[in-house]
């Protein structure tokens, strides 16, 4: 690890010690953590009431209960259904995690803070677009276990891309799914966007937040590297409005099979406007700044880099490296314009499910944060809402993976049943129909009438001939 990458680490864990510490002065009489409460209960020694009027109890009423107290928000359909019957056999959503890991702010930081172990093996390829700017792929093709299974009974293993948060980290929970993934039977695969993780920044252009032409070309190059696989996709955090955008401007023509978004940020211009907690939103910024450093001299010519390097808040930075631009400046609404992730979601012909939760410190609680009459009216949006989990943590015990992978991973299986079922099923339906048809064809045919004048023997013979 480079020094900054060191300094920057320990930063950022003295930021999340002094926000523990702050956040536990500020609220003594917090609801012990752990603690399970049923829905409509009350807290009879300080008098809260958890369900019925937290955030995650203005969700509840007439939504669908899950095991550990999740609850699913849909649209009424046939893929609901059978969404819904997986995640009530889910293994995932039952064990709840440990007492002193159930804090938001813990979860959050565990998983943003703490470095990605060791033992993950990858294969990296650098995408020239068409403009001739580079983005990363990253192949994790090791460690393979014994017992590996496939994803696709009858078919090729699926590919599972993976797009990280908009700050460009690779987190541990990333780098889990990805190893999950690959035990399952999948090829997962890790988009970098340009000058993230790694990837050189060869022209002085970075992709916009909700810009899916970069994410076109590679998703077209895996779907030319391997045709005939079915395409998953998975998006952490902020990374989520990139997949948005993408499934929004594609439509019926995207090449994924389906999608899932863990705490995505999905009222983004929002979000940026209202700040995050400040230890979160220095942590975030302070990273990009370092990311962006070693590029300050080529971004002189396009940007004003001693106003991005002195920005106070994510808004400013943003503002400064896409809108207050020296060749094409533009205004804030126009920026948003392009770049909301939701601008097209009414094009999408993908199931999407979101899994998020109420305690996430990052984007807010979720009645603000989350449009709910998009889960409601749109049958390709499904709402996963947690209790617990923090922004992009649904940690458990340290040998278990977090429980949003493994409800990934069996969503994308329940997909991948539903749709053969219904393929099968319209086979079927079209054997029947076409059996239906040639009766109906043959009952139509003219019959063979014999003339009464017509004799014995002249049948006989034609019966004869015919059997020669």
């Amino acid at each position: 690890m480079p020094p900054w990458g060191a300094a920057l680490a320990l930063l950022l864990a003295a930021l999340a010690l002094l926000c523990l510490l702050a956040l536990r002065l500020r609220r003594p009489g917090r609801r012990a953590v752990g603690a399970r409460t049923l829905p409509g209960a009350r807290r009879e020694d300080h008098g809260e009431e958890v369900d019925g009027g937290g955030p995650a109890g203005q969700f509840s009423d007439g939504r669908e209960p899950l095991p550990g107290g999740c609850r699913l928000i849909c649209k009424p359909s046939a893929l609901a259904q059978c969404l819904l019957h997986a995640l009530r056999r889910s293994a995932a959503l039952e064990p709840g995690p440990r007492p002193w890991l159930s804090g938001p702010h813990l979860q959050t930081l565990c998983h943003f803070v703490l470095p990605v172990g060791p033992g993950s093996e990858l294969a990296r390829e650098y995408l020239q677009l068409a403009d001739d700017g580079l983005v990363a792929l990253d192949w994790v093709v090791g460690p393979v276990a014994r017992g590996r299974r496939a994803t696709n009974a009858g078919g090729l293993p699926a590919v599972l891309l993976v797009i990280p948060n908009a700050w460009g980290r690779l987190t541990r929970n990333v780098l889990g799914l990805c190893l999950l993934a690959l035990e399952r039977g999948y090829y997962p695969v890790i988009f970098h966007r340009r000058g993230h993780h790694g990837c050189p920044l060869v022209s002085p252009r970075l992709q916009p937040f909700g810009d899916p032409s970069d994410l076109k070309e590679a998703i077209t190059y895996i779907r030319f590297r391997h045709p005939a696989a079915p395409l998953f996709a998975v998006s952490e955090g902020s990374g989520s409005a990139l997949l948005l955008s993408y499934l929004g401007e594609c439509g019926s023509s995207s090449y994924v099979t389906g999608a899932a978004c863990i705490s995505p940020v999905l009222r983004c211009r929002e979000w940026f406007e209202a700040g995050l907690p400040w230890p979160y939103e220095r942590g975030f910024l302070l990273h990009q700044k370092v990311a962006l450093s070693r590029y300050a001299t080529a971004l002189e010519d396009t940007v004003d880099t001693r106003k991005l390097f002195r920005s106070r808040s994510l808004r400013e930075f943003e503002e400064t490296l896409f809108c207050h631009t020296k060749s094409f400046p533009i205004s804030w609404d126009t920026y948003w314009d392009h770049n909301d992730p939701l601008r097209d979601v009414d094009e999408a012909a993908v199931p999407v499910l979101c899994v998020c939760s109420a305690d996430d410190p990052v984007c807010g609680p979720p009645n603000h944060v989350l449009p709910t009459e998009l889960f409601h009216s749109n049958p390709y949006f499904f709402l996963l809402l947690s209790r617990h989990g923090g922004h992009c943590g649904f940690l458990r015990q340290e040998p278990l993976p977090a429980w949003s992978h493994e409800v990934t991973l069996e969503y994308f299986r329940a997909l991948t049943d539903f749709f053969r079922t219904e393929e099968r099923m319209k086979g079927l339906s079209r054997r029947r129909a076409s059996f239906l048809a040639g009766r109906r064809r043959w009952a139509t045919l003219p019959k063979r009438e014999v003339s009464p004048s017509s004799s014995l023997e002249e049948i006989f013979s034609w019966k004869r001939s015919y059997t020669r």
